[in-house]
């Protein structure tokens, strides 16, 4: 081994040898280079002997030798305050790249408020009515022109509906829905009022099956109709690939009014999303998909999804908030939203005083995946709604050849009406659920509330009809609208109290029944840890 150290001992001095060798050189170099001293004595040796022409070329020699050494100081500079700069740690480049996202986000928002102020000026600034005007709402509706009439004369500032004037349609697209149903070669379907329910359950799986390919589960069927019957907005949820978004869409290719689908954008913060806004530059408003289907469906009787998809990637509460309170206004009739501020006489033709109805003919949507980049639906939102999970595939199955049909509203509204007043909670089962309204406030401190009672009062007898059981209905709807609370509870802390709900459900449902609440409870059990 004294061998091997002596030889290891003598291999390293050789190589740091060497290496101090350069180093020591490069630094007497260096030094050599900047030897100003060495430079003037070599210079006093020569200039006696220098001619007048000699003078001159040392002079512009040492000139560009100068200008050459100080640029390649500035290089090295640069070049070193170039590579500090940037060198920026990994997390504080990430916080940049959001800080940029986040000021796009600001500018786009900004150029909105930007239009809707220069709107707002330019209507402060524009004309109002007078005589040479009335001789342009000579084509309006008998209706439009004493609203507009009335508004002028006297009423409050706060109702007044300014009238404009202006020489090109301010919604192309809505007037253009207008023409193709005003058309008189225009003829509507002749719909099938003789389907029941559970035949249009039977019949929507048979026909995805057969012809798009697309297999679920009837339980699901039974679900997603029954919820068409209580509420307008219903909510996928699930992992992706499970049908989340095929499912509605298939539905309209299913009844011959093909669903429209919204793909939500991570920047959506208001309701100009979805209903579009005016361009003042262009005198002209902007129309989305979304207010054309909400337009277009006052004139035919069918149903229309619109397909919210990836609905939580933004704040659905931000941009649907406007909708939310609509569609939960108790009386229809009053179910308008506001488009425009003003009126005009070339204005579509459903549009009154810049407001359009929301129709009933429409039902909404929403598709979500719960990651991290998603943001959580809020519970007023979930509350409005009706949830449905889709967590995984359904098998194959031999289906049928079905055929597309067409499906009118109003026979779905009867259908409905009647299944409600046909299949209505037992008085046993009222008993049951004010007993556990009970216990849960009791024991957790929640409440089944109005809203979720009405929901299951109508949800109920829908999903009997469409071939389902009672239990089966009050099941599901326990579990996605009141045992989803249970997770902002805080698990860990009510974990003991879950299998005494789970005893309580046994002893006063049976062993038999609620099985989707035993299996959700069993899931937020393992959730806190047990």
């Amino acid at each position: 081994m004294d061998a091997f150290f002596y030889y290891f001992y003598n291999f390293m001095r050789s190589i740091f040898g060497h290496i101090w060798n350069v180093l020591v050189a490069i630094k007497d170099a260096i030094f050599g280079i900047f030897d100003v001293r060495y430079y003037m004595e070599l210079f006093n040796t020569y200039k006696d002997d220098l001619s007048p022409l000699g003078w001159v070329a040392a002079i512009i020699v040492h000139i560009l030798l100068i200008a050459l050494l100080a640029l390649f100081v500035f290089l090295i500079w640069k070049g070193l305050k170039v590579l500090f700069r940037f060198k920026v740690p990994v997390v504080e480049y990430e916080k940049m790249k959001d800080e940029v996202v986040t000021l796009k986000r600001e500018i786009m928002k900004a150029n909105y408020e930007k239009d809707k102020i220069l709107a707002m000026k330019i209507s402060e600034l524009g004309m109002k009515a007078d005589p040479d005007l009335l001789d342009t709402l000579e084509e309006v509706p008998e209706t439009e022109g004493k609203s507009a009439e009335n508004t002028n004369e006297g009423a409050d500032d706060e109702n007044k509906v300014e009238v404009v004037e202006t020489k090109e349609k301010r919604f192309p697209r809505l007037s253009a829905v207008d023409l193709y149903y005003k058309n008189p070669d225009y003829q509507p379907p002749e719909y099938d009022n003789t389907i029941t329910l559970e035949e249009l359950c039977i019949n929507f799986r048979n026909y995805a099956a057969s012809r798009l390919g697309l297999y679920y589960d009837l339980e699901v069927m039974k679900q997603t109709f029954a919820s068409f019957g209580a509420a307008k907005m219903l909510i996928f949820q699930g992992i992706s690939g499970t049908g989340k978004t095929s499912l509605p869409y298939a539905f309209g290719q299913f009844i011959q009014n093909p669903s429209v689908i919204c793909s939500v954008q991570p920047s959506w913060r208001d309701r100009t999303e979805l209903f579009g806004y005016y361009n003042d530059f262009t005198k002209k408003y902007t129309e989305t998909d979304f207010l054309k289907t909400i337009y277009e469906a006052h004139y035919y009787e069918s149903p229309r999804i619109v397909i919210l998809d990836e609905m939580n990637i933004a704040r659905v509460e931000y941009y649907f908030a406007e909708m939310l309170s609509i569609l939960e206004l108790p009386r229809e009739e009053e179910r308008y939203v506001s488009i425009v501020s003003s009126t005009a006489a070339n204005d579509p033709e459903q549009m009154k005083e810049g407001k359009i109805w929301i129709p009933n003919n429409i039902w909404y949507v929403g598709t979500i995946n719960n990651d991290d980049s998603t943001f959580a639906v809020a519970d007023k939102v979930y509350d409005r709604a009706i949830p449905i999970d889709l967590d995984d595939r359904a098998e194959y199955f031999e289906a049928p050849d079905t055929e597309p049909m067409y499906l009118s509203y109003k026979h779905m509204e009867k259908l409905y009406q009647e299944a409600k007043e046909k299949y209505p909670i037992s008085e046993e089962n009222l008993i049951l659920l004010d007993k556990l309204d009970k216990y849960l406030i009791e024991h957790f401190r929640l409440t089944f509330g109005n809203r979720i009672m009405r929901q299951m009062k109508e949800f109920v007898p829908c999903y009997v009809a469409c071939g389902g059981t009672e239990i089966d209905g009050i099941d599901f709807m326990f579990a996605k609208k009141i045992l989803r609370k249970f997770e902002s509870l805080g698990l860990g802390f009510i974990r003991d109290e879950l299998d005494s709900l789970v005893v309580y459900l046994n002893h006063e449902f049976g062993n038999e029944n609620m099985r989707i609440s035993k299996e959700y409870l069993a899931r937020l059990k393992k959730m806190s840890g047990n």
